[in-house]
């Protein structure tokens, strides 16, 4: 894929932690080098999965609800996650990045899974 799956922006090549959410930034790198992080994977949402930092799991509900396609104020938070499994040896990869909508390839796939799943709710 060489464009974003939400705006069509070019996607960069970087180095990303193991958060989806958030490994793409230069902290996170930082953060995951430090080992300041443990990394977890849930199923987020009807079959949807995510591996989240320790941070990232908690702050999840921040995300308004309209952000992942949700009509009338729903909110989807930690609460809601169905644990899968510890990551226990964390590595740096490499992911495509949209610059302008500041996520990673995987979440960007997540987020455009989770809006078509919510359009017809």
């Amino acid at each position: 894929m060489e464009q974003c799956p939400i705006c069509f922006e070019e996607l960069i090549v970087q180095d990303c932690a193991p958060c989806d959410d958030c490994g793409h930034h230069p902290e996170e790198l930082e953060h995951f080098k430090q080992n300041l992080h443990t990394y977890k994977t849930y199923e987020i949402y009807k079959g949807l999965r995510l591996t989240l930092c320790n941070f990232c799991e908690v702050d999840f509900g921040s995300y308004k609800s309209e952000y992942l396609g949700f009509k009338k104020g729903r909110r989807l938070g930690f609460q809601n996650f169905s644990f899968i499994q510890d990551i226990r040896s964390p590595q740096i990869t490499k992911d495509k990045v949209c610059l302008n909508c500041s996520h990673r390839l995987k979440f960007l796939k997540f987020l455009s899974d989770i809006r078509l799943l919510n359009e017809n709710d």
